[in-house]
């Protein structure tokens, strides 16, 4: 029987809603053979899920999804099979998460500047169960208090690039993301492409040491699934995938409505074992 994976899933560590139970759960429900926490800038989810996930028969893959920034675009990287107790990883991911909770201080007092003060630091700090402060944490503020009809319209006027409110984040480009994740031994995969549209990049970042590329992701066809399938294979990437499920936060996608088969997760596995030396595991 063939064994699936999903290596993209969020949780109310950083802009999902779904718990690590609640993961285990709809990914058991999925019949998942494999799944990993891809949280934002954040490792606050791993150890919490993996009991769990044990006690249900998934494995689970260390995971991160790493926000950088190339000619002021955002480009994501995730990462796998790294070792999440590297305290330079660690120490790195603390100033991201402080870096994160400046930036939603100075959006909150450009809103002030727009006339919308009744949104406080402490409301969005209480939606999150770890410090991964986010765009999307102030986009639902918008919508609940009236300001805004939907995420769209919240990015759209205010939170994207060239919004009312926005603030560039912290200055990782990702080259350096790439670099962080090797030194704790595990491996670099641009996220979907076919959403970044950054595709000149990726002979610069495989230049660089990416090691994969992420070719499938919901909701796009089979042909754009391809396209990149075929760029992964000139540059000899390693292809992953997932929902980018982010629960109740997300409604166009769930856990598991993406999937790869395992062998794909073998080879992920393999390459970061190459990097970390014969006598690691992973």
């Amino acid at each position: 029987m063939t064994r699936y994976a999903d290596l993209h899933i969020h949780t109310f560590y950083s802009d999902g809603t779904d718990s690590p139970e609640e993961v285990v759960r709809q990914a058991k429900a999925k019949r998942l053979s494999c799944i990993a926490i891809s949280d934002h800038d954040t490792l606050d989810a791993i150890e919490p899920i993996l009991p769990v996930a044990a006690d249900a028969g998934i494995e689970v893959l260390t995971g991160i999804e790493l926000s950088t920034e190339h000619e002021g675009k955002d480009v994501h990287i995730l990462g796998y099979c790294f070792d999440h107790h590297n305290e330079g990883f660690i120490a790195r991911i603390r100033e991201f998460q402080q870096a994160r909770l400046e930036r939603i201080k100075d959006i909150l007092d450009k809103l002030k500047g727009h006339g919308i003060d009744n949104i406080t630091l402490e409301e969005i700090q209480a939606m999150t169960k770890s410090d991964s402060l986010g765009r999307p944490h102030v986009a639902k503020k918008l919508i609940e208090k009236g300001w805004v009809r939907d995420n769209r319209e919240a990015f759209e006027r205010y939170l994207a690039e060239d919004g009312l409110a926005y603030v560039a984040k912290f200055r990782q480009t990702p080259r350096e993301a790439i670099e962080l994740l090797h030194a704790a031994g595990g491996v670099a995969v641009m996220a979907h492409p076919m959403v970044t549209k950054k595709d000149q990049i990726i002979p610069e970042l495989v230049e660089a040491g990416l090691d994969g590329l992420e070719v499938f992701y919901p909701n796009f066809s089979q042909s754009v699934i391809m396209y990149y399938k075929t760029i992964a294979e000139k540059y000899q990437l390693l292809m992953t995938g997932g929902s980018d499920a982010h629960g109740k936060a997300k409604t166009n996608t769930s856990i598991g409505k993406k999937k790869i088969p395992y062998e794909l997760v073998e080879k992920i596995k393999q390459a970061a074992q190459k990097r970390q030396g014969p006598q690691a595991g992973v």
